[in-house]
C-alpha cells in the first residue's frame, strides 16, 4: 500500500497466500458500540455548563457528548447530536427542553462543519431545532433561553471577531435580531429573569445591558464610576427582586440595581419599556482573593459565590470552581476547572463525583491525552491511562467511581502492566521510565534511555522482556526478572529512520514489529535487538496484540487518501474477533478482524472531538475505551 507516496510493504502469512484477493470484500463486524460512560466535565474553559434537572441528573457536557448523570442511580444518558466540541449549554424553563452550542469542525474530506446550536429533548434525547447553520462564525459561546414569556426566545454570541449578540424565535428557527458585541472576549449572554426584552453580556472590560425593541437591540454600557473597573467581569446571575449580580477577576461583587438611573427608551404610546440598571448600588470589594467565576443564587435567596486562587469553597486539588448550580436538600454541585464535579453539603461534606485523575485530564497547555497513555491491567477489570499530567490512576470499569493513584514526578506518556499485574512500566517525555508497584505506588525501578519521549513500553506476553521505544528512533529492550522488580538491558534495535510509533510482540515472546513515524514495519529478535531482515522468519508468526496501525492485518482501516498520521491508534480485541481504531476526525471504528482487505467497512461512532488518540479492550472484551486529545476525555463503550 501507499501513505503520502511512500510504499508500505506487507507480509502475506503462508496459510493465506494461496487463497487471497484484493478484490474480496471483508464483512462488517457482527458487533457494535454504545457509549455507556463518559469520564471527566469541560470545565477548564466553559462556565454556566452544570445544571440539575428534575429528573435528578445533571447536565454538563465533555468533548461533543451532553451528559445526564444520575448520581444517585451511577447512570448516564447521552446527548449525541453534536459533531465537535460542544461550549455552552442552557436549560429552558420548562426544566425539560435544552440548548447546546457547538464549535466549528472539520469533516474527513476536508469540509467545514459549521457551529450551530442545538435545541433538544432531555427526556427522549431527540433533537427539536437546529438554529443558526450557516450563521455563526467560529463556535458559539454563549447561549441561553429567556425566563419570563415561557422561553420563547434563545440568545446566542458567537465567536466571531465582532463577537455577534443574537436573539432567535427557536420554535421557528427565525433569527429576530443581532449587533455587533463587542471586540473583547464575551464570558456570558442571560436573559433578565421578568424581562423578556433585556438581556446582560458581560466579559473583557465590561458588562453591557441590552434592551431588545422590535428587531433593534439597544446597547447601555455598564458603569464601573469610582469604583474598579476589573479586566474581566466574568460572571452574571440575578437575585430574587432582579438585580443583577457579577463577580470579575478582581474578585468583587458588584450588584446593578434593576432600573437605578434606567431610561425610559423610545416605545410606542401608552407602552414604556424601561432599561436595566447600568450603575452600581452596591458593592463587595474583595470577596474573594482571584476571579470569581459563578455566582448561584439559591432559592431561600442564599448567594454563593465560586473563587479562583483562594479556593473557596475548599477544594483542594480539584481546582478552583468554574460552576455552581443548586442541587437538592441543601446540597451544591461544583464544577471546577481541572474538569471535576462535586457535590457539597456545607459546611463539612465536599464529595468527587465526576473526576479523571486529580488534575481531571486537563493537564497544561497542550492538554492532550497521549496515544499510547491506555492499557487494560492483565488480569482484572481496572484500567490505566496516562496523558500530559502528573499522575496515574486506575479506576474500576464495573462501578464508575474513579480511584486516583499519587503522582509521580515527570510527565507519564505510554504505560505497560507486566502480565503477573504486580508493577506498571510508564513512560516519560524526558526518556526516563519508571516502574511503580500497582498495590502500593511505589517507586520500585527507574530508567534513562535517551533523552526524547518515550512512545511506547510494552512487556512481552511471558513477562521476560520489557521494549522501550523512544523518539530518537531506538527500542531498547530489557531483560525482566524477580516479577518486574528487576531490570538489565540486553539489545538496542537500531534500524528504524524515523521516531518508533506502535510495537507488538509475538506470543512466543521471541520476536517484536514496530512501526515509525516514516511508515516502515521493522522486525526485532528478543534476545538481542536484533533487526530480522529474513520475511520467512516472522511472516507466520502470532502477534500477542495488533496495535501496530501498519501491518497485513491491520492495513484495511486506511481509507482512500489517507495520511499516515490520520490513524492513531488500533487494537485486537483479545478473542481475535474485533479491531478497533482511532482517528484525527473524532472517531472510533470498529472493524473484523483480521483487516486484511482494502478500505473495509466499519461501524462509526462519535463522541470525541478532536483526534482520538487511543483505544483499547478490557481484558474479557466486554468493554472498549477510547482517549480523546485535545478534548481531554475517555469514553467507555459496551461491546454489544
Amino acid at each position: 500500500m501507499f501513505l503520502r507516496g511512500r510504499p508500505v510493504t506487507m507480509h502475506v502469512p503462508s496459510q493465506q497466500r494461496d487463497g487471497y484477493s484484493l478484490d474480496l470484500k471483508a464483512a462488517l463486524p457482527d458487533h457494535k458500540l454504545k457509549l455507556q460512560w463518559v469520564y471527566g466535565y469541560r470545565g477548564r474553559d466553559c462556565r454556566s455548563n452544570l445544571y440539575l434537572l428534575p429528573t435528578g441528573e445533571i447536565v454538563y457536557f465533555n468533548a461533543s457528548v451532553v451528559v445526564l448523570y444520575n448520581t444517585e442511580e451511577q447512570h448516564q444518558r447521552h446527548y449525541l447530536g453534536h459533531n465537535d466540541d460542544v461550549k455552552c449549554l442552557s436549560v429552558h424553563p420548562d426544566m425539560v427542553t435544552i440548548a447546546t452550542g457547538q464549535v466549528a469542525g472539520n469533516s474527513k474530506d476536508g469540509k467545514l462543519l459549521a457551529p450551530h446550536v442545538r435545541v433538544w429533548d432531555s427526556v427522549s434525547l431527540n433533537t427539536l431545532h437546529v438554529i443558526g447553520m450557516g450563521v455563526f462564525d467560529r463556535a458559539v459561546t454563549c447561549v441561553a433561553f429567556s425566563k419570563s414569556n415561557g422561553g420563547s426566545f434563545l440568545c446566542a454570541v458567537d465567536d466571531a471577531n465582532d463577537h455577534i449578540l443574537s436573539v432567535w424565535n427557536w420554535q421557528k428557527e427565525k433569527q429576530l435580531a443581532d449587533v455587533k458585541c463587542s471586540n473583547e472576549s464575551v464570558l456570558a449572554a442571560v436573559f433578565h429573569p421578568t424581562d423578556a426584552n433585556l438581556i446582560v453580556t458581560c466579559g473583557k472590560s465590561h458588562i453591557n445591558f441590552w434592551t431588545m425593541e422590535g428587531n433593534t437591540l439597544t446597547k447601555r454600557q455598564g458603569l464601573f464610576e469610582k469604583h474598579e473597573k476589573p479586566k474581566y467581569v466574568l460572571c452574571v446571575a440575578f437575585s430574587e427582586d432582579g438585580d443583577a449580580i457579577t463577580g470579575d477577576s478582581s474578585g468583587n461583587i458588584y450588584v446593578w440595581a434593576k432600573g437605578v438611573s434606567g431610561t425610559v427608551l423610545h416605545s410606542p404610546p401608552g407602552v414604556c419599556f424601561r432599561s436595566g440598571g447600568n450603575r452600581i448600588s452596591q458593592v463587595v470589594s474583595g470577596a474573594h482573593e482571584g476571579g470569581i467565576f459563578s455566582i448561584c443564587v439559591l432559592k431561600n435567596g442564599t448567594m454563593v459565590s465560586g473563587g479562583g486562587k483562594d479556593r473557596k469553597p475548599p477544594l483542594n486539588s480539584f481546582g478552583p470552581v468554574r460552576a455552581l448550580t443548586e442541587g437538592i436538600s441543601g446540597e451544591l454541585f461544583i464544577g471546577t476547572t481541572k474538569n471535576a464535579i462535586l457535590r457539597a453539603a456545607f459546611p463539612d461534606t465536599l464529595t468527587p463525583i465526576v473526576q479523571v485523575g486529580p488534575s481531571g485530564h486537563s493537564g497544561v497547555e497542550p492538554g492532550v491525552l497521549r496515544g499510547a497513555g491506555l492499557t487494560p491491567t492483565p488480569c482484572r477489570a481496572t484500567r490505566t491511562s496516562c496523558g500530559v499530567w502528573t499522575s496515574t490512576p486506575p479506576w474500576s470499569s464495573s462501578s464508575p467511581a474513579l480511584r486516583t493513584s499519587r503522582s509521580t514526578s515527570g510527565t507519564p506518556a505510554p504505560i505497560s502492566f507486566h502480565p503477573s499485574g504486580a508493577v506498571l512500566a510508564v513512560g516519560t517525555m524526558t526518556g526516563r521510565w519508571l516502574v511503580l508497584d500497582t498495590d502500593t505506588r511505589d517507586l520500585v525501578s527507574m530508567h534513562t534511555d535517551g533523552n526524547e519521549i518515550i512512545s511506547n513500553v510494552k512487556y512481552s506476553p511471558d513477562g521476560n522482556f520489557l521494549a522501550v521505544a523512544s523518539h530518537d528512533n531506538f527500542v531498547y529492550i530489557y531483560a525482566v526478572t524477580e516479577s518486574g522488580r528487576k531490570y538489565s538491558r540486553v539489545g538496542k534495535c537500531t534500524g528504524h529512520s524515523s521516531f518508533v510509533t506502535h510495537l507488538d510482540w509475538s506470543v512466543c515472546s521471541q520476536y517484536l514489529v514496530t512501526n515509525s513515524g516514516d511508515y516502515e514495519i521493522l522486525f526485532w529478535e528478543a534476545s538481542n535487538g536484533k533487526h530480522v531482515t529474513n520475511m520467512d522468519t516472522v511472516r507466520n508468526l502470532e502477534w500477542a496484540t495488533s496495535t501496530c496501525t501498519l501491518g497485513f492485518s491491520t492495513f484495511g482501516i486506511w481509507p482512500d487518501g489517507a495520511d499516515g498520521t490520520d490513524i492513531n491508534a488500533v487494537c485486537r480485541s483479545h478473542d481475535g474477533a474485533l479491531l478497533a481504531s482511532a482517528d484525527d476526525f473524532g472517531k472510533v471504528h470498529l472493524f473484523s478482524f483480521p483487516c486484511s482487505q482494502p478500505r473495509a467497512p466499519s461501524h462509526e461512532y462519535g463522541g470525541h472531538s478532536s483526534h482520538v488518540t487511543n483505544v483499547a479492550f478490557l481484558h474479557d472484551n466486554s468493554r472498549l475505551i477510547s482517549t480523546g486529545g485535545k478534548d481531554t476525555s475517555i469514553l467507555q463503550w459496551v461491546v454489544a
